[in-house]
């Protein structure tokens, strides 16, 4: 297996990796993101000049794949710069997940490929689990806090002295009359409560989480293990034992987001163990191709900063749809110091490079549509909202402050601001 460090090989020249043991590797090759429709790149190389070997580089994206299927993969971990500073992604999961974010943006952060053969990787390189499990976690403590969806369900009862709903002949004749139990009749009806089809698959894709917790050790347990003991009494008159096959008849009802994105979830977790919780406790493990959006992880951690700088409704607007494009963020203070259009961008050579051209084209295109001064409620037209580039630098400080906003302005242009945010980071 290849492993590389995640935005490898732009800075520098890196060496080259031999692949002459496997004819069939093209002269070059990529492979894309497909949530971004192939804009995102996880990976690309190509075959140096001397034909001495490959050049690597990689992009924003973390995970593991096949680059020659069955036969060679290769592994981007969360390491910045050189490779000696490694991201603690799961702490920005963790800042993040504590805002209440749009559920259809959190769906963008991964992608796993159930098409493509396994991959065998040692537990600790196993970057999808533990995020599975934050996201599942939360999910479910929303779920809970509003208390679990009732609804109607089919069962199988052994009545006695009574009948309701249909009468299932045969299990009476084998359980009751073959035994003289005359007055007890085995019925199929209808019932209305929490243990239904769905909640018995959140259940048990929750028990899947307390084994993988008790069977791994990474950063965040103790705050995990707290949300799986808020959650854990809710789901007591839940049963856990549920057909597989029944996975397929849930519909999604958009009366309850947090459930249909918990469901999603919830499958993923229990078909990336085959069904079977016995595979959990093992050190080398089998996992689906998948990749991590740690730009898109980024841009929710600077979400959960925002919110703490401005946290009064409506001040912060994140992921606005403007003729049909979206900016990160809008911010506009209740003392109208600050009205501002805000993008993350998870580059950290910009803590010694000024902001590049298309970036700076970017936001101060989203800054001249007139729906975004409607949003920030600027009636001058003629004015020039400031604009904000917050990048990820590991030599700034651990929290955004907003009296800082306007300190590094960018010099060719006008209202151009820049500021770094310092990323959790394992020591």
């Amino acid at each position: 297996m290849i492993t590389l460090p995640e935005q490898y090989g732009y800075k520098d020249v890196n060496e080259l990796i031999d692949l002459s043991d496997f004819l069939d590797v093209p002269p070059f090759g990529n492979r894309a993101f497909s949530k971004r429709k192939g804009e995102g790149l996880c990976y690309k190389f190509w075959k140096d000049k001397d034909q001495n070997g490959y050049v690597f580089q990689t992009s924003y994206y973390v995970g593991v794949d096949w680059l020659i299927e069955g036969k060679k993969a290769i592994y981007v971990e969360p390491k910045q710069n050189d490779g000696e500073i490694q991201i603690n992604y799961l702490k920005m999961l963790l800042d993040a997940f504590n805002e209440n974010s749009d559920l259809k943006h959190l769906e963008e952060l991964f992608e796993v490929d159930f098409d493509k053969p396994t991959i065998e990787i040692e537990q600790q390189q196993d970057l999808l689990t533990p995020l599975l499990v934050i996201q599942y976690f939360q999910l479910l403590k929303r779920i809970v806090r509003k208390g679990l969806r009732k609804s109607y369900y089919k069962v199988d009862r052994n009545l006695n002295s009574r009948v309701k709903g249909k009468v299932l002949i045969n299990q009476t004749i084998t359980k009751n009359l073959i035994k003289s139990k005359n007055t007890s009749t085995v019925c199929h009806f209808e019932e209305f409560g929490i243990n239904s089809l769905e909640n018995k698959i959140l259940k048990k894709a929750f028990n899947f989480c307390r084994a993988i917790l008790s069977n791994s050790n990474f950063d965040g347990d103790k705050l995990v293990s707290d949300y799986a003991n808020f959650i854990q009494p809710a789901l007591e008159q839940v049963d856990e034992e549920v057909n597989i096959l029944d996975l397929r008849h849930i519909k999604p009802n958009p009366l309850y987001p947090e459930y249909e994105q918990s469901l999603k979830l919830a499958k993923i977790i229990l078909k990336k163990y085959g069904y079977s919780i016995s595979r959990i406790s093992n050190q080398k493990i089998l996992t689906p191709p998948f990749w991590i959006d740690m730009s898109k992880l980024f841009e929710l951690y600077v979400y959960s900063k925002l919110k703490l700088q401005f946290p009064l409704p409506g001040e912060v607007i994140y992921h606005p749809s403007v003729n049909r494009l979206e900016p990160d963020f809008l911010i506009r203070s209740k003392d109208g110091h600050f009205v501002m259009v805000v993008d993350a961008k998870y580059k950290p050579q910009y803590v010694d490079n000024t902001i590049t051209v298309d970036d700076a084209r970017q936001i101060s295109g989203y800054a001249r549509l007139k729906m975004v001064y409607e949003l920030l409620q600027e009636s001058d037209m003629s004015k020039v909202i400031e604009c904000l580039i917050i990048f990820s630098d590991q030599n700034s400080l651990d929290e955004l402050d907003k009296r800082d906003f306007r300190s590094f302005p960018e010099k060719s242009y006008v209202s151009l601001y820049k500021i770094g945010v310092r990323l959790p980071s394992l020591i």
